[in-house]
């Protein structure tokens, strides 16, 4: 079986460019749209171009398999849902997304016949959905609804430009599907790179063609990016947990609620211990069975500071 990596993103941000190092003699190319790849030497590539049946396209990748392609890369891969689409918009009832459902799943199954030692790449545009989640994009719901299409691949990417440098993001940034194996990035943004990607991915599942690891730990150096993970944001009206404290308002000391009811407890605590203290160390203390009121020492009281109103929210209003 294959192994199938997805890597998503909006168009413009680099994913048909990320193809630009990639061996020719080993990679092979469906390019639904049949457009001219975005770089210098796209026509060395073997290539299928315009065609979005799956018949076709399966028997493309079976075949250049046989030929020795370690590299199979499904260009615009929305585009074999989106095209037959349009081709057939003016037919009515449902049985038409069946039959896209169909098209499109076929081309990722085919990976269970080919050989282990063939990666495939599928490139796909992105949307956002109402809940703010970025996915792959699709057409109707049948796809969406039966079935989680990143939960057919261990490996989903991202694209991203950053001060006009173009990543692969390859680790979920909670508003995305992004996901790798454990240990496989250590950066949370790489190069948009695919020969780098593949590179990883073989010598991290140990392929015999595989680069050793101080290859590869140099290349990482080289491919890391600038762009680091995002911290989490807290939600309005969550509760407070220890990985994302909240903190109250603030006074003109730069102390918040939780500062000054922290002090004020030490404070107390201190003031019991020291007359606790007092009271011991009264003479004949251990042999008296009570203490006098007008012989117990007196422990000066401390000075506790005002604790500050706690935040208004539109939660605390409405409780």
């Amino acid at each position: 079986m294959a192994e199938k990596i997805l890597i998503m993103g909006e168009s413009g941000t680099g994913k048909s460019t990320s193809i630009r190092n990639c061996d020719p003699s080993i990679t092979a190319i469906v390019n639904p749209v049949g457009k001219p790849l975005p770089f210098r030497g796209s026509k060395n590539f073997k290539t299928l171009n315009g065609v979005t049946d799956s018949d076709e396209i399966c028997a493309f990748m079976r075949k250049v398999a046989q030929d020795g392609a370690k590299i199979i890369i499904i260009d615009d891969f929305q585009y074999i849902l989106a095209i037959p689409f349009m081709n057939r918009i003016k037919e009515t009832g449902w049985d038409k997304y069946n039959d896209f459902g169909a098209n499109y799943f076929n081309i990722i199954d085919i990976c269970k016949e080919l050989p282990n030692d063939v990666c495939v790449y599928y490139l796909t545009h992105c949307e956002t959905l109402e809940s703010g989640l970025t996915t792959v994009k699709l057409i109707g719901k049948l796809l969406r609804e039966k079935i989680t299409i990143e939960g057919l691949f261990t490996i989903v990417l991202r694209t991203c430009v950053s001060e006009g440098k173009y990543y692969f993001f390859t680790q979920n940034s909670g508003k995305d599907t992004v996901k790798s194996p454990m240990g496989m990035f250590d950066a949370f943004s790489i190069d948009n790179d695919l020969a780098y990607v593949d590179a990883k991915i073989r010598n991290y599942y140990e392929f015999d063609d595989a680069k050793s690891d101080a290859e590869m730990t140099k290349l990482d150096e080289e491919k890391a990016g600038d762009v680091e993970k995002p911290e989490p944001r807290r939600r309005r009206g969550a509760s407070t947990t220890e990985e994302a404290p909240t903190e109250g308002r603030r006074r003109r000391d730069g102390k918040t609620r939780e500062d000054v009811i922290a002090d004020n407890e030490q404070k107390v605590a201190e003031y019991v211990q020291a007359e606790a203290d007092a009271t011991t160390s009264i003479d004949g203390f251990e042999e008296a069975d009570e203490v006098p009121f007008d012989v117990k020492p007196t422990v000066e009281a401390p000075a506790l500071d005002p604790v500050p109103r706690p935040r208004r929210t539109r939660k605390n209003r409405e409780e």
